[in-house]
């Protein structure tokens, strides 16, 4: 029989003040509960410092952005080495004049960087005007091996893509986060609010069972300009079990037990990864196959 290998997952579930260090403070006291409820790994939500700064396009919302290391993830790195805990920090970052990325950084349990992600697929939708900000990553997809697991990360609109989750698992992710902002847009909800949510949660789901690995969605709660935010965060085992799910109107931490040891169970009895045709997929690079 495999050994249990048990890690406490923590999902920030919060809604956004204008003011970013308020939104700070705010996620430092969330953090805390999380480690305090036993959380040993602890994610928050896409660009979780600021309002949701892409539903218009405004120069000024570049003054949002912040260099890595910066005053944000030196702050949340104190408070991980404190309280011991992993913590995946999604930020707006500036690496350079005009230059800027959707990213997350993942902190370790001692407060150093294990790594980061930059977010590969950008959208541009109504109210989602992310090109006009957020230049795509170039880091490609990646696993960080951090104190209690190998954590991997993607960003909201890689959700859609189900290579972002193979790749990422192929880098050996054990733990596997999409830090969101999706909500509905005015005049939506009443028609399509449900089935939108049911399909955003039946796509992460599927990465789960996929892959053979956990993967949890924090996402904003709540009213930001024309957007509400349908939180909704969940966290899914290998074989796509919801495990916890969090409300769609209030803020809320999930904590949630994840035993490491189920993914080689659901990979063994699922081998997905043996079946693999590695050799057929080859049109995978193209745009279209007109053929």
């Amino acid at each position: 029989m495999t050994k249990s290998n048990n890690v406490r997952v923590g999902l920030i579930q919060a809604r956004s003040d204008v003011d970013p260090s308020t939104n700070l403070e705010a996620a430092i006291v969330k953090i805390r509960a999380a480690a305090a409820d036993g959380a040993n790994v602890i994610c928050l939500q896409e660009v979780f410092n600021t309002q949701y700064p892409c539903q218009t396009e405004d120069h000024a919302n570049f003054e949002l952005a912040e260099p890595i290391p910066g005053p944000t993830t030196d702050a949340i790195a104190k408070i991980a080495k404190e309280l011991q805990v992993v913590v995946v920090v999604p930020i707006f970052e500036k690496r350079t004049h005009g230059l800027y990325h959707n990213t997350a950084v993942i902190i370790d349990a001692d407060g150093s960087i294990a790594g980061l992600y930059r977010k590969m697929h950008i959208p541009d939708d109504p109210l989602y005007y992310e090109k006009f900000y957020f230049t795509p990553g170039d880091l490609g997809f990646l696993a960080f091996q951090t104190k209690y697991a190998k954590v991997g990360v993607c960003i909201c609109w890689d959700q859609w893509f189900p290579e972002t989750a193979r790749l990422t698992a192929m880098k050996g992710a054990e733990l596997l986060f999409y830090p969101t902002a999706i909500g509905w847009i005015p005049g939506e909800k009443d028609e399509y609010g449900e089935s939108q949510y049911s399909a955003w949660q039946t796509m992460i789901r599927s990465h789960a069972i996929a892959n053979g690995l956990f993967v949890g969605a924090p996402n904003r709660v709540g009213p930001e300009g024309e957007i509400e935010f349908w939180g909704g965060s969940f966290l899914a085992d290998p074989y796509g079990k919801i495990l916890d799910q969090a409300t769609h109107d209030a803020e809320q931490n999930l904590i949630v037990n994840c035993d490491l040891s189920l993914i080689n169970t659901a990979r063994t009895h699922w081998p997905f990864f043996r079946d693999r045709r590695i050799d057929a997929y080859r049109d995978l690079q193209n745009r279209w196959s007109d053929s």
